[in-house]
């Protein structure tokens, strides 16, 4: 048995993706740099591409700049961002439950000098439209907030931020982390008026080593490498033509079946917590999740890399948080307040378009299992 149920992690790269980067590798190799035909037929291919990953964006193709993952968009866009308005202010706006790689970029500014409010979800993960507003002031250069939470599936308020910015007059620029969101819910940079907004390419079928940043048409910013002359001299080096047109090949794989995805997604993750609820007693849900991928859920009394560990011997992959936490104890499920037993016993599913019902009861048969073979950690 096999069940993947850690979609929020990583992503099966779609056929139509994996068939789209062999033909870049095997026949459309050229450097599209180059100057002659093979080259020249790259360059063609690298912006049929970007136009398909900007329609899936809802933004203009010259507004998306290709990156090698979220990552490199996020630490591009919040350098830049306080690059961009250093003569107006020196305070940051973001959440204590942002992605590693927004938070540790932030905290390196802190070093620097820079004054950063953190804001603090309530129980559930949420963070309130009106402590965005609150926290706003005439230095404020960056508001940087992510729009799914990638633990708890959690919406924040990304577009009432946008709007309070606009309100309160402030030269804030706002950035928005969209990888958990891209696909997933629906948006458009310009609805969210988002300045700067970071998708990757493997949370949603393509492979990894592939994203894109967005950037608003007009914000002139520095590049965060320097070099040749690639992506209008923004994003140096070699595109990664391969990756870039898997990528575009699942969004357009992906696009037609937006809603369809999102509905059945929903569909099977509520299985889920209904037959935990129903099966699994002291079983707490700590976050339902906004979007239609993600859910949270505690074991109070079995500690959650216990609970993966038995999983992954049983076939099922779910995680404890995000993967990048590496076992280390999740400063996403912490920031919510709740009790240390609930937050021992955290687990992440997510799911994809491919999950099944039939994988949800699996997985809570299995916890069942589980429990059933161990006495909880406390007694």
């Amino acid at each position: 048995m096999f069940i993947y149920l850690d979609n929020a992690a990583t992503t099966r790269v779609c056929p139509e993706a994996a068939q789209a980067a062999l033909e870049v590798m095997t026949e459309g190799f050229g450097n599209p740099s180059s100057r002659y035909a093979l080259g020249s037929a790259a360059a063609e291919r690298l912006e049929r591409d970007r136009a398909v990953v900007a329609a899936a964006l809802g933004c203009l193709s010259e507004e998306v700049v290709f990156t090698s993952c979220g990552t490199e968009g996020d630490n591009w866009a919040i350098r830049a961002a306080v690059e961009h308005g250093r003569r107006k202010g020196k305070h940051i706006v973001t959440t204590a439950i942002e992605h590693a790689a927004v938070l540790e970029p932030i905290r390196a500014l802190e070093r620097e000098g820079y004054e950063v409010t953190w804001l603090r979800p309530d129980r559930e993960g949420r963070i309130s439209p009106q402590a965005v507003e609150d926290a706003l002031r005439p230095d404020t250069v960056l508001v940087s907030m992510m729009l799914v939470n990638n633990e708890l599936g959690t919406l924040l308020p990304v577009r009432e931020a946008g709007e309070a910015i606009r309100r309160s007059g402030c030269p804030a620029l706002l950035h928005t982390d969209a990888v958990q969101g891209f696909l997933k819910v629906p948006f458009t940079p310009a609805e969210l008026g988002a300045d700067l907004l970071t998708v990757s390419g493997h949370k949603v079928r393509a492979p990894k080593g592939v994203g894109a940043l967005y950037i608003r048409k007009g914000l002139k910013l520095k590049p965060l490498l320097l070099g040749g002359g690639q992506e209008r001299g923004l994003r140096p080096g070699t595109e990664p033509t391969a990756q870039i047109a898997a990528l575009a090949a699942a969004c357009a794989a992906w696009l037609p079946h937006r809603e369809a995805y999102a509905a059945h997604m929903r569909a099977v993750k509520d299985r889920f917590l209904a037959l935990a609820e129903e099966r699994l007693s002291g079983a707490v849900v700590l976050s339902r999740g906004d979007a239609p991928h993600i859910c949270a859920l505690s074991l109070p009394g079995y500690p959650s890399e216990m609970l993966v560990r038995e999983l992954g011997d049983r076939g099922i992959c779910v995680s404890s948080g995000s993967a990048c936490h590496r076992g280390k104890p999740s400063h996403v499920f912490a920031a919510t307040g709740r009790p240390k037993r609930e937050l021992m016993g955290a687990l992440r599913v997510s799911f994809s378009p491919d999950s099944t019902a039939e994988e949800a009861e699996a997985l809570v048969s299995a916890l069942e299992e589980i429990r059933r073979a161990r006495i909880p950690a406390g007694r």
